[in-house]
Formats: structure tokens, sequence, C-alpha cells
């Protein structure tokens, strides 16, 4: 899947209590300007509507050693509304200088007591949770209250074992999509895919799974998805699922592929 899911996170959960904007730091300008200036920008066109009491920063993998976590979180103080190069003078030619940005004033940037970790990878954007998970979490699946199936099914794949290789990226040279597990076979390759309630329940993302499935399918993918409760509640008739999908496909390599 791709992991913008913990992205679309319902505001409904998220308002009891103190509600967190999830942001990115794209670079380490940007927390050099958080932790000094003691602001964060977004653009006003896709600004969320909502107005976080919080926002936490996600450090994505450019930030080396210390990315793909969040470590400092700070209050929000109030809204100005100002033109990208007004803000970064030094980059005045950027391709987005003359749009509109809401800089965000920020209360003292705090730090985490431990860094809430990115452990199975996801794509990060704008996201809601509480303050009271952002204290708590320790991984981002906790962060918002995402159920762990990867984890689970990569344990039930394990134990039956079924060598799968996650997150395996396929492509065309045009489109590259993020499989959850790959499962090469003599006469074909298996794609499983674990279908979180939260993420996949929309229309939107329901169209891209199908998109998905169909771009596998025509390069000779079997797609398997499993949903978050069967997962749960029926882990054993999963891995049965796929028993019986790799003996159809004439049993899996011995070797690992990549």
């Amino acid at each position: 899947m791709l992991y913008d899911e913990v992205c679309s996170m319902m505001k409904k959960g998220a308002t009891k209590g103190k509600l967190v904007l999830v942001a990115v730091l794209k670079n380490k300008h940007d927390l050099d300007i958080l932790l000094n200036k003691n602001w964060y920008r977004i653009p006003v066109k896709s600004s969320p509507k909502t107005q976080p009491d919080y926002i936490a920063f996600y450090q994505p993998v450019i930030f080396d050693a210390q990315g793909k976590c969040i470590q400092y979180y700070a209050r929000v103080l109030r809204y100005q509304t100002s033109k990208r190069s007004d803000l970064l003078p030094d980059e005045a030619n950027h391709l987005k200088a003359n749009d509109p940005y809401f800089r965000i004033r920020l209360s003292k940037v705090k730090r985490l007591a431990k860094p809430i970790r990115n452990i199975v990878p996801r794509r990060i954007s704008f996201g809601f949770t509480t303050l009271n998970r952002l204290l708590k979490a320790k991984d981002i699946l906790q962060l918002y209250n995402v159920a762990p199936t990867e984890q689970i099914i990569e344990n039930g794949l394990s134990e039956a074992g079924i060598k799968a290789i996650a997150q395996h990226h396929f492509s065309n040279g045009k489109k590259r999509f993020c499989l959850d597990f790959a499962i090469f076979c003599q006469q074909g390759k298996i794609a499983l895919e674990c279908d979180n309630k939260k993420a996949h329940s929309g229309r939107q993302q329901q169209e891209k799974d199908k998109i998905k499935n169909a771009f596998l399918r025509h390069y000779d993918w079997t797609v398997i998805r499993f949903s978050e409760q069967d997962i749960i509640f029926n882990l054993p008739t999963c891995i049965t699922r796929v028993k019986k999908t790799i003996h159809k496909l004439g049993g899996t390599f011995k070797t690992t592929f990549s």
C-alpha cells in the first residue's frame, strides 16, 4: 500500500482532547527555522481546514540518523499570511515564490522524551492525532491508532515458512507501486496487500486500490488483499489462502529476490 494512510486520520477521533497536526520538515533548513525562529509554513491552498492546537514535526529520511521519526512539537500561537518569497528571501526564484503561505507562529519547541519512529515505512504528510497519543506513542502506528496488520501478517508468513519480501517496489518505468509483501513463485508472483480500515475505507483510496490492482494484474501479478478484520481475527485463514495460491503457482523459489 502507498502509505498516505496515516495522513487521512479522521477528525472525529482526533478531536477528543488537544488536536495535533502532524507536519513534515522537508529539510534541515526548515528544522533550523523551527528551532531558532519558532515558525512553520504551510501553503494556503493545501492547509488543513481545521486549525490544530499543536503541531508535531516529522523528519523524513533526508535527516539520515535523525530521520523517519517525530522528535519535536510545539503549541500554535497564531497564523499570518505571507508570500513564500517574503518568508524565504534566499529562494526568491522558487516556482512558488509568489504563492500565499501561512506562517504559523509557535510557542517554545519541545522535544519528546523518545522519538516516535516510522518503523514500518509510511509516507507521511499532513495528518491529525491527539496530544495524548503524541506523548504516549512509540511508533507511527500507535500515533494514529492503526492496527499493526503488516507485522501480524509478516509473523504469520514467517511461522508458516513462507519467504516474502516486505515493501517491494515494482514499476514499469512510468508508474511505481510499493507492495506490502511480494512472494515469487515458480509460475508467477503474488502481491500481498494489508488494508487497514482507516486507510482503505474511503472512496478515493478504494479507487487507488483498484488502479493498483489492475496495474499489477496487467503485469501478471496475483493480487491478494486482506482486510484489517481478517488479519486480526482470522489470521490462519489468511495464511491458508496464501499457501493455496503459492501451491497453484508451483511453489516458491528457494532463492530470495530483490
